[in-house]
C-alpha cells in the first residue's frame, strides 16, 4: 500500500475525531468552526482529497498524492469535479438556470443543489466546502437548509465559520461541529516559514499571532500590527479612567480585537505575583506592570465578561454594543 499523507499543521482534535472513522461513518454534513487562520478550510480540503483519493484505505484521512484523484487537486487549476468550493456569502441564484457542470467562482445556493445533485464524475463521493460562510438573504440559508434535510446519497457537505452563532439554528443542527483551537506558536511558524517568510520576521508575526496564521500574515503586512495598537490604546486609556475618542469594534475587527484584549487582560493579571510567567504582550509589559493589580475573584469576573463578549460576538449583535460590553467591564475593574 502507499504511503498516506495528510498535510495539516495542528488540528489534533480534529485529525484523531476524522482518523477514528471509517469511510462507511463519514456523515452527510459537518461544520467547521473556530478563530479565524486556524486552518479550518485548509483541513476540509485535505479531507475532501483523502475521500477521493482512489488508493484504497481502512480510514478516512491520508492520500496518496499520486492517484488520478490527487493530481487532480494538485493541478495548477485546482479542480477536481466532485469537489465544489464557494468561499463567502451565499446568494440564491437563478430558478431556472440550466442544470449541467458549473466551473466558476460564484456559484449560488441554487447552482449548489442543483450540480450535487448530479451524478459523481468518478462513480465515488462528491464533496463541497462552504468556507466562511455566511448567507446573502434567508433564502439563500433556506435552500441550503432542504437540501441538509434531504441529502442525496454519497454528498459531504463541509461548512466553516469563525462564528457559528450567526447561522440558523435548523442548519447547525443538521451538521456535525467539529471545534479547531488556535494553532501553537510553533505551527503558526511552520506555516509562515513553508511560505518562505524570513526567519525573524516569521518569529515576530508568530510570537502576535494569537494562534492564527491570519492574524500573523496582517502582522507581516503591517494590518494587524495597527488594529493591536489601537486596540491597546483604548484598552490603557479606559484602564486608566480615560474617555477614548473612538472604539476599535467593527464586523471586520471585532474577533482579532478581543482576542488581543484577552491577552492584555492575562497578561494584566499574571503581571503581580506569578513569578516566573512571562507575559504574552512584549511590547506592552511595562505599562501593564504600572497598573493597580488584578487578582482574585476580580481577575475571575474579569475573563468571564470577556469569554461572554465573545459568545455575543458570534452573534448578531452590534459590534459597537460589544466592545461598549467590554469597556464597561473594564472600568468596572479595581
Amino acid at each position: 500500500m502507499s504511503e498516506l499523507a495528510f498535510d495539516v499543521v495542528g488540528a489534533e482534535g480534529p485529525k484523531r475525531y476524522f482518523a477514528a472513522l471509517s469511510p462507511d461513518g463519514v456523515a452527510h454534513a459537518y461544520l467547521f468552526t473556530g478563530p479565524a487562520g486556524v486552518g479550518k478550510k485548509t483541513f476540509a480540503r485535505r479531507l475532501a482529497q483523502s475521500l477521493l483519493c482512489a488508493v484504497p484505505k481502512k480510514g478516512v484521512l491520508g492520500y496518496d498524492g499520486t492517484c488520478a484523484s490527487c493530481r487532480l487537486f494538485a493541478a495548477q487549476s485546482g479542480r477536481h469535479p466532485d469537489f465544489l468550493e464557494h468561499e463567502g456569502v451565499l446568494k440564491i441564484g437563478d430558478a431556472d438556470a440550466a442544470a449541467g457542470f458549473y466551473d466558476r467562482d460564484d456559484l449560488s445556493a441554487r447552482d449548489l443543489v442543483r450540480q450535487l445533485s448530479m451524478q459523481s464524475y468518478s462513480g465515488g463521493m462528491r464533496l463541497l466546502l462552504l468556507g466562511d460562510i455566511d448567507f446573502a438573504t434567508p433564502a439563500a440559508a433556506n435552500a441550503l437548509l432542504k437540501f441538509l434535510e434531504e441529502p442525496p446519497p454519497g454528498v459531504v457537505m463541509m461548512l466553516t465559520t469563525a462564528t457559528p452563532g450567526r447561522l440558523l439554528p435548523t442548519i447547525r443542527s443538521r451538521t456535525i461541529e467539529v471545534r479547531f483551537s488556535p494553532l501553537a506558536q510553533a505551527d503558526v511558524l511552520e506555516v509562515l516559514t513553508r511560505l518562505k517568510y524570513p526567519a525573524q520576521d516569521a518569529r515576530v508575526a508568530a510570537s502576535l499571532s494569537g494562534g492564527s496564521v491570519t492574524r500573523a500574515l496582517g502582522a507581516l503586512e503591517g494590518e494587524e500590527e495597527s488594529l493591536r495598537a489601537h486596540v491597546a490604546r483604548w484598552f490603557f486609556e479606559v484602564v486608566e479612567g480615560k474617555a477614548p475618542p473612538d472604539g476599535w469594534a467593527s464586523r471586520e475587527t471585532l474577533d482579532d480585537g478581543l482576542e488581543f484584549l484577552k491577552v492584555l487582560v492575562r497578561d494584566w493579571i499574571v503581571a503581580n505575583g506569578h513569578d516566573g510567567v512571562a507575559p504574552i504582550a512584549l511590547d506592552h509589559a511595562d505599562r501593564i506592570r504600572a497598573l493597580k493589580p488584578l487578582e482574585g475573584r476580580a481577575a475571575v469576573a474579569m475573563l468571564a465578561k470577556l469569554d461572554d463578549a465573545a459568545r455575543l460576538a458570534r452573534t448578531n449583535v452590534n459590534p459597537t454594543l460589544v466592545g461598549e460590553y467590554v469597556r464597561m467591564a473594564l472600568t468596572n475593574s479595581p
